[in-house]
Parts: structure tokens; sequence; C-alpha cells
């Protein structure tokens, strides 16, 4: 029982992280395409300014969780993933040194460079994390011994950069309407702009990833076995076209919390899936790690 709790505790911490950091990344990808003048810009980075790393803490937090609760999957997670998980530590603390670095110097290329490191920083995090979750979900090549059996690029597999660009198009729509909130004239009309552009695009990328996820997971399986779970992905097309209506409407912040639903519908869809697995062995069903044989002793 306390293993369930924990994995539900777990997942939690995750979507968490996702929601609040997700608008962060969002909103720095975006950059380049909506900052056109250094005022819009600057607007832009004071909109993550007071809660980026704040947010971050969430993403201790899961990790914390992660190796305290289940020191097993902790290890064999920073063991297989660590090439890609290294990198996100490094675009994440490139990400706060831009935030720190690009008013020191009153230079239009200076701020460019910090700009373009800002942009890199929070894009890759996007991408990283769907690729990771992906693979997660589908598993990955690991021994009974938590022996990694692959390579970075082997990461980089069809359902792996579909999970890439998903968690990129979901994190953009999030830190659109987040900066939809927190600017106003042109700029928040361009905001807007982006937010109804992306929208369709999120809901064909999320038709092909759930076909996707079929095709190359096991996930469907915890569904099949108890459908009341199939409540999970009505929540995320839920959360998603509630923030279009909301959008639509101008309630600007029903549409973010209407989106933050749609992400912690997505993050529960995988991991309740998952369970009990936490890293799923694709090579053999008897080294999968679970939330069971994975956990701290009582």
């Amino acid at each position: 029982m306390l293993e369930t709790i924990w994995f539900v505790l777990w997942a939690l911490l995750w979507a968490v992280y996702f929601i609040l950091d997700g608008f962060d990344l969002g909103m720095g990808t975006l950059l380049p395409f909506l900052g056109k003048n250094e005022s819009e810009r600057r607007i832009m980075y004071n909109a993550a300014g007071p809660f980026w790393d704040g947010n971050e803490v969430w993403l201790i937090a899961a990790g914390g969780v992660t190796f305290a609760a289940f020191p097993k999957a902790y290890a064999v997670m920073f063991s297989a993933l660590y090439a890609p998980l290294l990198l996100l530590l490094f675009a994440l603390i490139f990400r706060a040194v831009s935030f720190e670095f690009r008013n020191k110097v009153e230079h239009d290329s200076w701020r460019a460079l910090w700009d373009g490191v800002h942009f890199l920083a929070n894009l890759i995090p996007c991408v990283l994390l769907g690729v990771a979750f992906a693979n997660l979900f589908m598993g990955i090549p690991i021994d009974v011994k938590g022996v990694y059996h692959g390579n970075l690029l082997g990461l980089l597999n069809i359902y792996g950069l579909a999970g890439g660009v998903f968690f990129l198009c979901m994190f953009s729509l999030h830190g659109s309407l987040w900066l939809a909130i927190k600017s106003t004239g042109s700029l928040q009309t361009r905001a807007v702009a982006s937010a109804t552009f992306l929208w369709p695009l999120m809901l064909v990328l999320l038709v092909v990833f759930l076909v996707l996820t079929a095709l190359y997971t096991k996930l469907y399986a915890n569904y099949l076995a108890m459908p009341v779970l199939f409540v999970l992905p009505l929540l995320a097309l839920g959360g998603l076209v509630g923030a279009r209506v909301m959008l639509g409407a101008g309630k600007l912040w029903l549409a973010w919390a209407c989106s933050a639903v749609f992400i912690l519908g997505v993050t529960f869809f995988g991991v309740a899936g998952m369970f009990p697995g936490m890293i799923i062995s694709s090579i053999d069903p008897a080294a999968t790690v679970t939330a069971f044989n994975g956990a701290s002793s009582q």
C-alpha cells in the first residue's frame, strides 16, 4: 500500500513540475518568435523571472522522492538515462545563467548572445523531457543488474522523438497562455495568436501520440484491465478543449488552468499505464524495476 501511495505522489510531483516549469520552458522557447524588440523581450523574461527558480524546486522534489522512496529506480534511471539527464542539467544551468547575465552588459550583441542561450536552454529541456518519458513508457534495454544496453542515439527512436515534439508543443502552448496573462498590447495579441495556432497542432499531436502509444508500448493493458482509468485521457482531452474554449472567451487565467489540467491528465495517463513499472525493461521483463521491487524498505 505504501508503495502505491508513494508512486502516486511521485507521479503528482512530476505533473506539478511540468505544469509550473512548463510555462517557463515554453515561454523561453517562444522568445525569438514573439519578442520583437528589447521591451517585449524584457517583458517575457520578467513574466518568468519571479517564478522559474521556485518552479525548478518541484524537479528536485520529484528526484528526491525517487531517491528516497524508490532507490533502485533512481539508480537505474540515472545510470541508463545518464546522457540525456546530464544534458538536461546543463541546459537548466545555462538557463539560470541567461537570466542573470543578460543585463550585466548594456550592449545589443551581449543581450542577443544570452537570448540565444536562453532559447536553446529552454528548447532542449522541453524535447529531452518528452524523449525521456516516452522511452520510459516504451521500455529501455536494461538487464537484471540494471545495466543499460544502448546509447543516446537509441533513445531517439520514432516514439521517443514523438514524445519530444509532443512535450515541446505542450509547453509552448502553456507558455503562450501564461505570456498572454502577463502582457498587454501587441505582445499579448501575438501570445494569444500563438496559443490559437498551437492548439490544433496540439490536438493532432495528442491523437498521433495516443496511436503511437498503442503501437509502441503496453500502456493500454492497464486501461483494458481497469476501464475506469480511461478517465485520465478524457481529463487531458477535456483540459485541452477547455483551454481553447476559455481562450476564445478571453478568459486567460481559466485557459491556462485548463492547460494545466491537460498536462496533469497527460502525465497521469502515462504513469498509470506503466504501473507498477517505473523503469520498464524492453529486453527482459524480469529486469523491470517496479514500485514494489524498487521501493525502500518498510
